[in-house]
Order: C-alpha cells, then structure tokens, then sequence
C-alpha cells in the first residue's frame, strides 16, 4: 500500500508539473507573439529564450535547476 500511495504521489506531481510547464509555455508564447507585434524586438528575443528554455525542460533535454558550481580558490 505504501508504495502504491507513494508512486500515485509521485505521478500526480509530475503530471501537475507538466501541466504548469506546458501552461508556461503557452503564455510565454502568446507574449512573444504580442512583443513582436509592437516591435519589441529585445523583449521578443528574450521571451523567445524563456520560451524554448521551458520546451528544452518539458522534452528532458535540461534540467529544471541549475546549480551553482563553487570555485575552488587557492589560499
């Protein structure tokens, strides 16, 4: 029962996630095509990275986190 529970858990977060994910998107790319239409060609360009940011994400082709990696400093 345990594990049943936990997998359903598991799957109901993922699927909210691709949902908020793919709901992203959907409004970055409506946004895009507004900054475009008031030639907004910076804020269009931007847009457009966070658009293909979010697909790269949803496709597992980038993680959602990037972590910040420490330099190592010699004293």
């Amino acid at each position: 029962m345990g594990l049943g529970l936990s997998m359903n858990i598991k799957e109901a977060a993922s699927a909210r996630r691709a949902d908020s994910l793919e709901f992203i998107q959907s409004m970055l790319g409506q946004m895009r095509t507004m900054a475009q239409a008031e030639r907004c060609d910076a804020l269009a360009y931007f847009i457009e990275m966070a658009y293909v940011e979010a697909s790269d994400i949803i496709r597992g082709d980038r993680p959602s986190v990037v972590r910040e990696y420490k330099r190592h400093r010699a004293a």
